[in-house]
């Protein structure tokens, strides 16, 4: 079987140099980059299976990087991860608003770090079963595209960030139903990610930029419904 690339952007040779080792003793293949730059020229080379991104880089940063890559249908399905040493809410949200996946906070702890890099490509390959199952969904005048993780409505393409899309994907598996935010965190996010309390308000906000404020309704106290 072919080993699982995984492509490292930090521009802190020791924490490199940390990453590599303890992934590839784990029977990975690593790639690693020193700077944004780099590591989407890398990227783009390589089509990694997986990307860790440090969110602090000089050239460009890992949230610029994140938003580029996500831009191209090549990485709409890329799990991305960030390395942050901030604990605030913002940076969080930033990541994750992008496009990411999941972050993990500095110091790292090697069993933890490739606990949850393992979590990350389980989670992704679920993801892509699930995926290849479904069709275009059309629905009060969106039409929903897993393939291109695009939403048209009437002659507009509507290009959606990854969690923006799998959030309005799941509301809209099951219309009129209210989804709690717990749920919303499990399905969309999983149990192994730790996100700010604002991660949901902020993606429905975005989505409801995109797509018209008329879909999604909030359900005070309770959570979210996709209604038509």
């Amino acid at each position: 079987m072919e080993a699982v690339k995984i492509l490292v952007v930090d521009d802190e040779p020791d924490i490199l140099e940390f990453l590599r080792y303890n992934l590839a003793k784990e029977g990975f293949e690593v790639i690693t980059a020193n700077n944004g730059e780099e590591g989407i020229r890398k990227a783009e080379a390589e089509r990694p299976n997986l990307i860790i991104l440090d969110i602090m880089m000089p050239v460009m940063d890992g949230v610029e990087v994140c938003r580029h890559l996500r831009s191209k249908p090549e990485f709409a399905r890329t799990a991305i991860t960030f390395l942050t040493a901030r604990e605030e809410d913002y940076s969080q949200i930033a990541a994750l608003d992008v496009g990411g996946d999941d972050y993990i906070t500095k110091p790292i702890r090697p069993r933890v770090f490739v606990s949850r890099i393992k979590a990350l490509l389980r989670r992704q390959e679920r993801g892509d079963v699930a995926e290849e199952k479904q069709e275009l969904i059309q629905i009060g005048g969106l039409v929903i595209d897993s393939d291109r993780v695009t939403v048209t409505k009437g002659e507009e393409v509507i290009e959606l960030a990854k969690k923006e899309f799998e959030l309005l994907h799941l509301l809209v598996s099951k219309p009129g139903k209210v989804f709690s935010r717990e749920e919303i965190f499990n399905k969309v996010w999983g149990t192994d990610v730790i996100v700010g309390n604002r991660t949901i308000d902020v993606h429905i906000r975005k989505l409801r930029e995109k797509i018209g404020d008329s879909y999604i309704k909030t359900i005070k106290g309770i959570g979210y419904k996709f209604e038509f």
